[in-house]
């Protein structure tokens, strides 16, 4: 059975309890033997609920199960016989013959035995697909049924959607969690690995960065991470907020304290458009024209060979990226302000600038502070625009019309190489990225604290 047409079947069931376990509660209702304690479409949803949620679980159980099967049923078939004993090469003829069984008229298998066990394998694939479905179906329609016989006047299927309305918004919000979670174990787990190979201490501290030339006997002498971590730093952190910090905090000034309603109501989501373009296209923007100007403007300066590919061009062109994160918190932090304030700081005979320089943003300092943090992380982990526009040179230095790399660019470099993937240039890449997610996540925190000391004092 489709798993998109059993998913439509047990919407349809879902459908039906809703519809006839309102109809039923209506006919209660109708009687006046008894007060009906909920209304008849919360009696609805709960028939429905329990129509749907069990052959979910159930589905979603059956998922993880089913291929299980289908394995276990291919390899008793008599060509199975034939398998290689190394479980990698075994493993690889199983996932072509699924490829060819799932496309038969599209896909061909490169070895004939993948293509005997394409058969079975869609065989069993169907069968155990029919299997699920009819079970799941049958769960749908016998939970629905089981409901339906208890709805009553005195049944509290008010409460009951409550607590299933409850569970699925404390579901929804554990992804999240879990995910961050996740990502943290994965990106730990092979980080170890590499830190097994490399003393951690060579890792942070070292100033040699060459994983194209590594040595067998000491790999950490040429994996110190030390020119990254700068080169992260001074683009993202340095020459990024010199653009973004003054830009958004002047644009949040005009259009909180200067600016017309009519202009404001267009100039702030014009503004915000920013945050919404593709960093592909920042990271063209930032190769084919900043770049070029940035190694011009080198070259009058008396740097005959400066090139293209500088940590300026790459910082200009994140900084006005990340405007509108400063800006929009910036903004809010200022509206913020209570209106008594600058009203009592002008009645005192203060001019206009020095209400905003002396009042307001002392005010909205702890917003403008985690609205810079927030744009400082998002920074930091910025990709395509390093890619495009910086070098791959780890250089430590303060020119920003000298090459330089970030972490993230040093990240896509170790992963599309062609290197093993137990080999320390590898498993770099997941210690690098640890390395960014532990301080991404720090610089997003004292954000959030500051946030929330802001909104505290104010509310």
């Amino acid at each position: 059975m489709n798993p998109l047409a059993l998913l439509f079947l047990i919407a349809g069931l879902g459908l039906i309890g809703w519809l006839t376990g309102r109809a039923r509660a209506q006919r209660i209702d109708r009687g006046g033997a008894k007060r009906l304690h909920s209304l008849p479409s919360q009696h609805g949803w709960y028939v429905a609920t329990w129509a749907v949620l069990p052959a979910l679980l159930f589905v979603t159980v059956w998922a993880s199960l089913s291929p299980g099967l289908v394995r276990s049923a291919v390899l008793e078939h008599p060509a199975a016989a034939q398998l290689p004993q190394f479980a990698f090469e075994r493993d690889a003829l199983l996932a072509e013959a699924k490829r060819v069984a799932e496309n038969p008229e599209d896909a061909r298998a490169f070895d004939p035995l993948a293509q005997q066990l394409a058969a079975p394998t869609r065989a069993a694939e169907a069968r155990y697909n029919w299997i699920g479905g009819g079970i799941a179906i049958l769960l749908a329609f016998s939970c629905g049924l089981f409901a339906w016989s208890r709805v009553r006047g005195e049944l509290k299927a008010r409460n009951q959607v409550e607590r299933i309305v409850m569970l699925a918004l404390l579901v929804a919000s554990l992804i999240a969690i879990l995910t961050t979670l996740g990502i943290f174990l994965s990106l730990l787990w092979e980080s170890l690995r590499f830190f097994e190979q490399v003393p951690i201490t060579d890792f942070l501290f070292g100033t040699h960065w060459s994983p194209q030339v590594i040595e067998a006997s000491d790999p950490g002498k040429s994996l110190g991470a030390v020119p990254l971590f700068w080169g992260t730093f001074f683009i993202g952190a340095v020459i990024a907020m010199l653009v973004a910090i003054p830009f958004g905090l002047m644009s949040a000034i005009y259009l909180t304290q200067y600016a017309a309603p009519r202009v404001r109501a267009w100039m702030k989501p014009t503004l915000e458009m920013l945050a919404g373009v593709p960093t592909v296209v920042y990271g063209y923007f930032a190769a084919l024209t900043v770049a070029p100007a940035v190694r011009d403007l080198a070259v009058h300066l008396g740097m005959p060979f400066a090139s293209s590919e500088s940590a300026l061009a790459a910082g200009l062109v994140m900084g006005v990226m990340i405007i509108p994160f400063v800006s929009s918190m910036a903004d809010d932090s200022i509206a913020a302000v209570p209106t008594a304030m600058r009203d009592g700081s002008l009645a005192m005979g203060a001019t206009h600038s020095e209400t905003i320089s002396r009042v307001l943003l002392p005010a909205a300092l702890p917003g403008v502070v985690a609205g810079v943090l927030l744009a400082v992380s998002r920074a930091i982990g910025e990709t395509m625009i390093v890619v495009m526009a910086a070098s791959g040179a780890a250089n430590i230095t303060l020119n920003p019309f000298e090459s330089a790399t970030t972490v993230t660019k040093q990240i896509v470099d170790l992963l599309t190489g062609e290197a093993e993937f137990d080999s320390p240039k590898t498993l770099a890449a997941f210690a690098l990225g640890l390395t960014l997610f532990v301080i991404t996540l720090l610089l997003n925190i004292v954000a959030l604290r500051v946030v929330k000391k802001y909104r505290e004092a104010y509310e």
